[in-house]
């Protein structure tokens, strides 16, 4: 039935500043841009990966039901290195979560931070 993940969706409340935060940190490449009456929208993906799309969403008239830590979950992202990606989170301003990385029960290496909108975002070393 499901044959693969297509895209997560993230409201935001800083387009340009969203869109920078993926492409300088991650490599994260704008795919499309554009907008209705309603919303701004962007398509961001990966070089690597260009099947799976982040898309960035910010009303034009900002909602009050906006929630403080986003409105998605997680968004997670596979690692080579765990300690090098705690590293270049810390070289970039970005605080993770926790000091050291969390294992998880399947044991693979996690690490939780924050993205502009504070939306919750995970490196995952397998």
């Amino acid at each position: 039935m499901i044959k693969r993940v297509e895209h997560v969706a993230i409201m935001v409340t800083n387009m340009d500043e969203s869109i920078d935060f993926y492409k300088k940190l991650f490599g994260f490449e704008v795919r499309q841009r554009g907008q209705n009456k309603k919303r701004e929208m962007t398509f961001l993906y990966l070089p690597s990966e260009p099947g799976f799309e982040i898309e960035l969403m910010r009303d034009l008239v900002p909602s009050e039901t906006y929630h403080e830590k986003g409105l998605v979950n997680h968004l997670a992202f596979t690692v080579d290195n765990i300690e090098e990606a705690f590293q270049f989170l810390k070289e970039n301003g970005v605080e993770p979560h926790s000091e050291t990385p969390n294992i998880a029960i399947d044991g693979a290496k996690t690490m939780f931070f924050s993205g502009p909108n504070n939306e919750l975002l995970q490196f995952v070393e397998r």
